[in-house]
């Protein structure tokens, strides 16, 4: 049987995809659960909302094996933690970095240890940490509590950490814009994500630097950030102490990448810029009906961007002003299924009907 390019690529995993730009060798045990390849889809009644021949296109990330970006980075971590003889790996979460280190561990034999901000991390994700066998410990705090605490207890060298303070991590989530450039044939003019703890925006525009002077692009894009205006430090250019947000995966208040992010940012050209919880849960709302793709709110904090770009000229970037036909990449980080809980409380407004045609035809509104 012969395999495609992009079969082989979904088969392998990133690291055996794109080896010979990640900090791995011959002797690195490779664990990986099939993660990366995941679809740049064409977003037609978005690029008709940005207009002027515009194309814009999102990059599913909810498709990796625990439904979010974090993935790329761990199957890199968790291999160089392995090749180093770990025999634990620790992490702080707003949930999707415990989900993606708890099931690398476990693919891998090892202990995940993961310390999370109780009563703040969607239901969706604490579960995949369960069941995929972390030890959890809860405190009463918030994400930056628990990462100083996993940053303390990672001195001892007892664990490796997993969070995006480890470059291995990084590294793993740049092969993102390798891919993105691999299907359009170039850089976009534009990549739109969203921003907590910074470590993707600033692994993107590695990417797209490392790729470009391997002919595989002929420019870099716009990194353009959106933060929830709850939890915006680097918009704002301070420390967020008490942040607040329905999308809890950029619930930070204190990045970690955070001057990693300043400076793509600043090299690209780009904007750093915030949208409310109602432009969220809009823009979260808004991708589902019209282009079929749900995520969770986190991931919306781009959608909401774009579309705030679309229509405000306080925006970051108004896009009635770029060039006609710029191409447009929007990560989206999670799917939906991790962080349903907004949903879920919309959802109570459902009433059941008698069961029959004509009640079911006056429900239907016939």
């Amino acid at each position: 049987m012969e395999w495609t390019t992009s079969e082989l690529r979904q088969s392998r995993g990133v690291i055996e995809s794109y080896r010979e730009l990640l900090p791995v060798s011959a002797s690195t045990t490779i664990v990986s659960l099939g993660e990366g390849n995941t679809p740049l889809i064409y977003c037609p009644q978005l690029s008709k909302r940005v207009g002027r021949g515009c194309q814009v296109f999102v990059k599913n990330e909810g498709v990796n094996p625990t439904a979010s970006f974090k993935d790329r980075g761990m199957t890199v971590a968790v291999s160089k933690a392995m090749e180093r003889g770990a025999a634990a790996i620790i992490c702080a979460s707003t949930g999707n970095t415990s989900a993606s280190a708890a099931a690398y561990a476990a693919r891998a034999g090892i202990l995940c240890i993961v310390i999370l901000p109780a009563g703040r991390i969607a239901t969706g994700k604490l579960l995949q940490a369960f069941v995929y066998g972390a030890k959890i410990v809860a405190i009463d705090g918030n994400f930056d509590d628990a990462l100083r605490i996993v940053r303390e207890l990672g001195e001892g060298h007892q664990f490796v950490i997993v969070n995006s303070i480890n470059p291995d991590r990084l590294a793993g989530q740049k092969t993102a814009a390798f891919e993105i450039v691999d299907v359009l044939g170039d850089a976009p003019d534009f990549h739109l994500l969203p921003v907590g703890n910074a470590g993707n925006i600033t692994a993107y525009w590695a990417g797209y630097r490392d790729y470009e002077p391997h002919r595989k692009s002929a420019s870099v894009p716009a990194m353009i950030g959106f933060q929830a205006a709850g939890a915006a430090p680097i918009f704002y250019n301070r420390i967020i102490e008490r942040p607040e947000t329905i999308a809890s995966a950029i619930r930070i208040g204190n990045p970690a990448s955070w001057k990693h992010a300043r400076a793509a940012i600043a090299e690209s050209r780009g904007a750093i810029d915030v949208v409310s919880d109602e432009e969220i849960l809009a823009g979260q709302s808004w991708l589902a009906r019209h282009e079929g793709i749900f995520v969770e709110p986190a991931s919306a904090a781009a959608i909401a961007g774009l579309l705030k770009c679309c229509g405000s000229n306080e925006a970051a970037y108004s896009f009635q002003k770029i060039p006609e036909g710029s191409r447009i990449v929007c990560t989206v980080t999670g799917h939906g299924l991790k962080d349903p809980d907004a949903i879920i409380e919309r959802m109570k407004e459902l009433k059941p009907v008698a069961a029959t045609v004509n009640e079911a035809r006056r429900a239907i509104g016939l």
